[in-house]
């Protein structure tokens, strides 16, 4: 209802009161952003003379920094700062000579690697000599502490800078995956260090229409998404286990683009539960207070709020804290280091309470050994265009036995084993704006991605498909046996049949004594693959980072080495220059 105070005449505001009646939640939702700057309107900077000069550089993976950064020169502007957001791509080292205060913020990727877009801004700044002594800066790192070189790139930046003269104003935050309140502190501490910058004035007040304003879904509040469907994917016979799932987002708000990823927040299985408390000694009914949650019975907060699984050295360090254990001491000393790595490979954290606690360990220890458990990101597998109010998933359950015991991936198997059909899934959409479909319809597009990396694909050619575009498309799909192992045959059949799909190439590794894969097909196919993207193609990989990942890069330069008649380095450069013409894209894992 509009308010009485609005400034429309009775008989307007009956009118209007009508049309917003019939209005959908989300069109209401989006009319109150658009009309209802008014009630206690924000105090917005406005920038004068004085206003300081603040950019914000980021290399993101999957989007977390984008979005990090976007946030932090939204905070910077109320400030009073004027801020401008670079996205390392799009930037050279020497630029940063012209600037005089700047934040930076990076994931690591993997084990210690930049991300996709910001590799060659990286590489170019740890080789080149840089004088930056007008430099003020900060860095805050996003990184995951299971990985034995957590927030590396951080590390290496904030290091650079500071070799290069540049003077660091607050000391460097490394994040976890539960990055947003680490964040948040360091943004504060970070700009308070800059200096004073002008007050914020407030802005002239506006007339606001009290118009229901819905809740947005993200990860801090997911949307309890109704699993409609369950399908296996693979047939009789096959050693692998990959299930499609379809899940409803109908009165959720939530939105996505085929590129973007979907967040599903688990819970730990009730046997993983269980053998940790044994391993603990402690019956689960004693109450402990969790960050952030408050008190809460032990069982519970180890099903729904703690890893339980995901070993790493902070963990053993936490672990040693609680215990002293002098084995765990020495496994943790410098002389120990590859010892360590064998060590936390295969391995849970129930093994190393085993190891190094075999007497138990009081429910507060095991809670302070323990980080939140981090929601999972998975390739959208559908089109919002084909599968309105829905989303789709391709999600293969990891199974296997290390150490003499059985272990599970948490959320495949939470998804595969816990939740029914009818039953609901938290679930929040992530944005990957490094990972798109090109601007215009008829631009060709290649794609490889075997096993569930073939998951966007899907989503790629139904959006195509839906919009009638006409550009090319060519599949390069690859997965243990063609009986069982086919993702979505049929599928790709009737668009093959449509035109949809313009090409598709295959590759079952254990059908023939000698593997084939998905590079070998691209090898095979280099005169016509060359010549596509001489075309102007976009190119696009998806799936395995440890091993598919690279041997595609390097099929991709033999294949423009050869078909070129360019040497290897000429041939890399071809490839650098797809990939900051948005070219060259991957989502890999």
């Amino acid at each position: 209802m509009l308010p009485e105070h609005s400034p429309f005449s009775p008989d307007l505001r009956r009118a209007l009161d009508g049309l917003l009646a019939s209005f959908t939640p989300a069109q209401r939702f989006w009319l109150a952003g658009y009309l209802s700057a008014g009630d206690a309107a924000p105090a917005v900077a406005v920038p004068t003379a004085a206003a300081l000069k603040l950019t914000i550089l980021y290399g993101s993976e999957s989007g977390n920094s984008e979005k990090l950064a976007d946030l932090s020169a939204k905070e910077a502007k109320k400030r009073g700062f004027i801020p401008t957001v670079k996205n390392m791509a799009d930037i050279k080292p020497a630029d940063l000579t012209k600037i005089e205060n700047l934040l930076v913020i990076i994931s690591t990727w993997g084990d210690g690697e930049p991300p996709e877009t910001a590799t060659s801004f990286y590489k170019a700044f740890m080789s080149e000599t840089l004088s930056l002594p007008k430099l003020r800066f900060s860095v805050c790192s996003l990184g995951d502490t299971s990985y034995e070189k957590f927030c590396q790139m951080g590390k290496d930046f904030d290091a650079r800078l500071e070799a290069f003269g540049a003077q660091r104003i607050y000391a460097r935050v490394d994040c976890d995956l539960q990055y947003e309140k680490p964040h948040r502190a360091w943004l504060d501490g970070a700009l308070a260090a800059f200096g004073p910058a002008p007050a914020p004035a407030a802005a002239p007040a506006l007339t606001s229409f009290a118009i229901p304003v819905a809740t947005e879904h993200d990860k801090a509040n997911p949307f309890a998404a109704e699993l409609k469907e369950r399908v296996l994917l693979n047939g009789k016979g096959t050693a692998k286990e990959t299930w499609h799932y379809e899940l409803s987002l109908e009165g959720s708000g939530l939105t996505y683009e085929p590129g973007d990823s979907l967040g599903v927040i688990p819970v730990n299985a009730p046997d993983v539960v269980e053998g940790l408390m044994k391993a603990a000694k402690l019956t689960g009914s004693e109450t402990v207070q969790v960050p952030d949650v408050g008190a809460k019975a032990l069982n519970y907060a180890l099903q729904e709020n703690l890893d339980i699984t995901a070993l790493s050295r902070p963990v053993l360090t936490k672990l040693h804290e609680v215990t002293k254990s002098k084995k765990l001491a020495t496994l943790l000393g410098e002389a120990s280091k590859e010892k360590l790595k064998d060590y936390l490979h295969g391995r849970w954290i129930v093994d190393a309470i085993e190891d190094f606690a075999p007497k138990g360990l009081s429910p507060e220890a095991l809670v302070s050994i323990l980080r939140p458990l981090p929601p999972r990101l998975y390739s959208i597998a559908s089109s919002p265009l084909a599968h309105p109010d829905e989303v789709h998933l391709t999600i293969a359950s990891v199974r296997y036995e290390s150490v003499g015991r059985q272990r599970k991936g948490v959320t495949s198997t939470y998804l595969a084993d816990l939740v029914k059909l009818g039953d609901k899934v938290p679930v929040y959409t992530n944005q990957n704006k490094n990972f798109r479909l090109p601007d215009s319809g008829d631009t060709p597009i290649i794609m490889v991605g075997p096993g569930t990396g073939v998951a966007p694909f899907r989503a790629f050619v139904e959006h195509r498909a839906a919009l009638e575009q006409k550009g090319k498309s060519w599949l390069f799909f690859g997965d243990q046996r063609y009986t069982y192992d086919f993702l979505y045959q049929t599928e790709w059949q009737d668009h093959l049949a449509s035109k949809s799909l313009t090409k598709l190439d295959v590759a079952f590794s254990r059908d023939q004594p000698e593997k084939i894969y998905v590079q070998q097909r691209m090898i095979e196919r280099a005169k016509e693959l060359y010549a596509w993207l001489e075309e102007g193609a976009h190119f696009y990989v998806c799936g395995d980072a440890t091993r598919m990942a690279h041997d595609v890069n390097e099929a991709l330069i033999s294949v423009v080495e050869k078909q070129g008649g360019k040497s290897r380095e000429a041939a890399e450069s071809y490839l650098e220059d797809l990939k900051k013409a948005r070219r060259y894209q991957r989502d890999v894992y």
